[in-house]
C-alpha cells in the first residue's frame, strides 16, 4: 500500500471518528438544553405558586419576632426581630407587580382583564407537546451549531437555535413548524476553506473543548436547587409543587397561630 492510500484510510478514520464526536456532542448538548428549559420553566412556576407562600413565612416570622420583643424586651429578642425584619422582602415595583401582565404595547390582554375585573386566564403550562419535543430534536440536530466548520456558519445557527429554544421554551409548536420550514428554505453551508485534514484536527479539538464546558454547564444545573428538585420528580414536577405548596400552608397556619396566641 503506497503512502497515498494510506493518509487517505487515516483520513477516512479520523472522518468517522469526527462524525461520532459530533453526534454525541449534539445529542449531549441537547439533553442540557432541554432540561436547562425544564430548570426555567419550573424555576417560573415554582416563584409564581410558591412565591408569596415564602414571603408569607417570613412576615410571619417577623411579626412572630416583633410580638416576642415587644413582650419581653429584651435586647436579643429586639435584635431577632430586627433580623426577621430585614429579611422580609420590600414591596415590588409597579412592573414586578404586573410581571406577565406587561408586554411591549403595554398591558397585555391578560392585564386589561385583570384592571377591568374580566375573567382572567391562567399563565399557560410552558410544558411543551409530545409534537413539538420531536421538532424540537429535529430542528436541533439538523441546526446545531456544533455542525458548523466555518465560524459565519457558526453564528448563523446559533442566532437560529436561540429561537427554536424560545419557540420551544414557550411550547409554541407552530413557530417551531414555522422554524422548520425556515431552515430548509436557508442557505447551505459555506464553502470549505481549510485542507480536510486540518479541519478533521481542528474540528476533534473544538468538539473536546465543547464537551467539556457542557460538562460543566449540566453538572451546574443539576446541583441548582431547582434542578435538584426536578430530579427527584421527572415524570411529575407538578406534583412535588403540590407537596411543598401543602407543606408551605401548613407551615403558614402553624406560624398564624402562634402568632395569634403571643397577640393576645
Amino acid at each position: 500500500m503506497d503512502a497515498a492510500a494510506r493518509e487517505a484510510r487515516a483520513a477516512a478514520r479520523l472522518e468517522r471518528a469526527v462524525l461520532a464526536a459530533e453526534q454525541a456532542l449534539i445529542e449531549f448538548e441537547i439533553a442540557v438544553d432541554t432540561f436547562r428549559i425544564e430548570v426555567e420553566n419550573f424555576s417560573r412556576l415554582h416563584h409564581q405558586r410558591l412565591g408569596p407562600m415564602y414571603s408569607r413565612l417570613d412576615e410571619l416570622d417577623a411579626l412572630i419576632a416583633e410580638a416576642v420583643a415587644a413582650r419581653t424586651g429584651d435586647p436579643e429578642d429586639i435584635r431577632r426581630a430586627r433580623e426577621a425584619r430585614g429579611l422580609v422582602l420590600p414591596m415590588p415595583k409597579v412592573e414586578e407587580l404586573f410581571h406577565g401582565w406587561l408586554d411591549s404595547d403595554g398591558l397585555s390582554p391578560e392585564g386589561v382583564a385583570m384592571l377591568t375585573e374580566q375573567p382572567v386566564q391562567p399563565p399557560p403550562r410552558v410544558r411543551a407537546s409530545e409534537e413539538a419535543r420531536r421538532i424540537y430534536r429535529e430542528l436541533a440536530r439538523k441546526a446545531h451549531p456544533d455542525l458548523a466548520e466555518e465560524e459565519a456558519e457558526r453564528e448563523r445557527r446559533g442566532e437560529f437555535i436561540v429561537r427554536v429554544n424560545a419557540a420551544y421554551a414557550a411550547g409554541d409548536e407552530e413557530r417551531l413548524r414555522a422554524l422548520a420550514e425556515e431552515w430548509a428554505a436557508g442557505p447551505p453551508p459555506p464553502e470549505r476553506r481549510w485542507s480536510r485534514s486540518e479541519e478533521l484536527y481542528a474540528r476533534l479539538e473544538w468538539l473536546a473543548a465543547r464537551k467539556e464546558m457542557l460538562a460543566e454547564a449540566a453538572a451546574e444545573l443539576e446541583s441548582s436547587a431547582i434542578g435538584a428538585m426536578i430530579k427527584m420528580a421527572p415524570e411529575d414536577p407538578d406534583g412535588l409543587l403540590d407537596e411543598i405548596a401543602e407543606q408551605l400552608l401548613a407551615k403558614v397556619a402553624e406560624k398564624e397561630n402562634e402568632l395569634a396566641e403571643l397577640v393576645r
